[in-house]
Order: C-alpha cells, then structure tokens, then sequence
C-alpha cells in the first residue's frame, strides 16, 4: 500500500498548480468571509475529489491492466484508495482549520469552540463523502463516475433541503435545537454522526471490494 501511496502523490504532485489555487481561495474566504463552515467545507471537499483523479489515472489508456502486473493485489489497491481520500480530507479539514484559527485571532469572528465543534461537524461529511465516491467511481469510471457522482450529491442535497423546508412547515428550529444542546448531548450527536459515518464507509469499502473484484482489464 505504500508504494500505490507514493504512485498517487507523485501523480498530484503534477496538479500543484490546482492545489495552490484552491490554498490560495481557502485563504481568501478564511481571510474575509464569515462564514467558517462554507470555508472549511470547499477546501475538505474539493481536495477530497483529487482521490478520484488518481483512479482516473489508473484507468487511463488501459493503465490498470499494467498496474496489476506488478506485485499489487486488488484489495490492496482498493484499501489504498480510502486511505488517500482520508489522507487528503482529513488533512484538508486541519490546514482549513489551522487557517481559520489563525485569521480569527486577529478578526474574532467565532468563538474558538464553535470553530472547532464545526470542524468535528464536517468530519463524518468527509467520511461519508469517500464512501459515496470511490465505489461509483470505480464502478462506472471516468465520466460516467463523475456524473454519477453528481448525481447522488444532488440528491442528497435535495432531501436536505426538502427536510429544511418540512422543518419549517412545523415550525421546528432544527439550528436552534441543535445550539441549545448541551455539551454532553452535542458529544453524543457527535458520536452518532461519526458511528454512522463509519459503518457508510465499511459498508463501502466491502462493495469497492466487490467491485473490484468483478472487473477485467
């Protein structure tokens, strides 16, 4: 798993460029928006897509029918795929943050613990988000994998709103409920969150096997 490590970040090593661009945004947004969730969200999310780019890579001009000549199993390269994306979301989620922090000691925007109940908010998005994206993306490929990508995130996002809108029909103040929380309820919402989070993803990585283990090159 190591090496298909070094493989992938020698391959993002030629998108720099991107990664630059996206730092530079995030800083941006940490620099003048207030809005600390949007901030830490953009820069978790669109560094988490980079994990799909390397298994379009693979895939290009029949490259995975010469990657797994070498000493490399399927369930190893699958594993190594949730590795990356953890890697890159988790790690996304702590510079978003550390940039936050640092912005909002001199603006003081929000509270230090709102920031942080923020960031552990977004970790089971990252989770979920892994699980949701590698195993359509090994199942369909290229584009196809993207559309579908797009797809469930709309949908997801669509039930999102229409619950929003529900909620307010009956006049329940979900934001409100949720501030009002005390510490040990917010925590256990927290484990809640992160224990499903999780099992979504085992549940993934078991189909990405599945899949893998179906397809020819």
């Amino acid at each position: 798993m190591k090496g298909l490590l070094i493989k992938d970040f020698k391959l993002m090593k030629t998108q720099k460029n991107y990664f630059l661009l996206i730092l530079a945004i995030t800083v941006g947004m940490s620099a003048f928006s207030e809005d600390v969730s949007f901030t830490m969200g953009f820069l978790t999310f669109v560094v988490s897509l980079f994990t799909i780019s390397t298994i379009s890579y693979d895939e290009f001009d029949n490259g995975n029918a010469f990657l797994f000549s070498l000493p490399i199993t399927r369930t190893s390269y699958t594993l190594e795929k949730y590795a990356l994306g953890l890697i890159l979301g988790g790690g996304a989620l702590v510079v978003s943050t550390l940039l936050i922090l640092l912005t909002n000691a001199s603006r003081n925007i929000r509270p230090v613990p709102e920031i942080l109940l923020t960031a552990l908010l977004i970790l089971p998005v990252v989770l979920l988000i892994q699980a949701v994206m590698i195993p359509f993306q090994l199942k369909f490929g290229g584009e196809r994998g993207r559309l579908a990508i797009i797809g469930v995130f709309g949908l997801l996002l669509v039930l999102g709103v229409v619950g929003v809108k529900i909620a307010d029909a009956l006049h329940i103040d979900i934001f409100g409920i949720l501030e009002q929380l005390p510490a040990p309820g917010m925590g256990m919402l927290l484990a809640l969150l992160f224990g499903a989070a999780l099992i979504l993803l085992l549940l993934s990585v078991r189909i990405s096997l599945g899949i893998m283990g179906k397809k020819e090159f």
